[in-house]
């Protein structure tokens, strides 16, 4: 009766133990009220990340944000740099990664919540790409606010702070996990190999009828499939869609969302939306980022494109 009792005591505080860890895990999506209700929480890091792609700034931020939030300009504060080819909006080194985190007060035992504009899918990218340079340098304690601080101020009864708030500076310590990223060469080696390629730029670019001012061709990898980032918000605005719909988008481009899987773009700022619906919210943990995406591909006249539409 003792041992019974003993193991009967043991299964119950392992069952709690995994019940308290997997409540304590970050969700990738949070919403307003589980913000509203975290205001406050120790480690909690809130990252507010509007730049002039949705019209914010460091005044726009002054003028009204989350209580408690952070800055941090995302085209202009090193979450993306340029190599040493030239290819713009890489992922930073290691080194810079770890200096910018603990800038912004972000440690190894922070839980990050990423807060977009929430405008448009546009702006969503800079939560996702912000998302996945943090999973890539081994943080898994991050959530994007789904519908960003739109969402927040929307609904009536939600405050909001003006001024500067400082971050405290932290120390993180970098755990790279290269298998988030694909580099050129995986793209070269992926090529008629039966793996998935998920091209997230708009589909004029996909066709080939216009492309990005950086790219020195028109066109895409070849085998790729067109998964467009605005199709993976609702109307392309700031909330992503429901899973079920997800896969049905996935399903009528002929994805499985199970598979090895690529996704680029420009630069990889769209791609980063196509891997965090992929990888994060359908589960597919074989899904990998190009980071370089067409601007680093179309420079290399021994890398493929494949023009759907040739007008000239």
């Amino acid at each position: 009766m003792k041992i019974a009792a003993k193991s009967a005591l043991s299964a119950s505080f392992l069952s709690l133990t995994f019940a308290t860890t997997a409540a304590l895990a970050a969700e990738p999506l949070v919403d307003t009220s589980w913000l509203k209700s975290n205001l406050g929480k120790e480690n909690l890091v809130i990252l507010d990340i509007r730049s002039r792609l949705s019209g914010g700034s460091q005044d726009t931020f002054n003028a009204g944000h989350i209580p408690g939030s952070i800055y941090s300009d995302y085209l202009t504060d090193g979450w993306r740099v340029k190599n040493a080819d030239g290819t713009p909006g890489v992922l930073p080194s290691q080194q810079q990664l770890a200096s910018l985190f603990g800038r912004l007060g972000i440690s190894n035992s922070s839980h990050v919540v990423v807060v977009p504009a929430g405008k448009k899918a546009l702006d969503m990218g800079s939560a996702t790409r912000v998302y996945w340079t943090l999973k890539i340098a081994g943080h898994d304690e991050v959530s994007i606010l789904d519908g960003g601080i739109a969402a927040w101020k929307k609904e009536s009864g939600n405050p909001l702070e003006t001024g500067l708030t400082q971050a405290t500076p932290a120390t993180f310590t970098v755990k790279f996990r290269p298998e988030l990223l694909a580099t050129k060469s995986d793209v070269k080696a992926a090529v008629g190999n039966n793996i998935t390629l998920i091209d997230n730029r708009p589909n004029n670019q996909f066709v080939g009828v216009n492309k990005h001012p950086a790219s020195k061709r028109l066109g895409t990898i070849p085998g790729s499939t067109n998964i467009p980032e605005n199709w993976l918000t609702q109307n392309g605005g700031g909330s992503f869609r429901q899973p079920d719909s997800l896969r049905k988008l996935y399903a009528s481009a002929k994805v499985s969302g199970q598979a090895d899987e690529i996704n680029f773009c420009n630069t990889g700022h769209w791609a980063s939306l196509g891997w965090f619906v992929s990888h994060e919210i359908l589960g597919n943990k074989k899904a990998k980022l190009y980071d370089g995406s067409i601007v680093e591909w179309a420079a290399d006249s021994s890398a493929p494109m494949e023009r759907k539409i040739k007008l000239n």
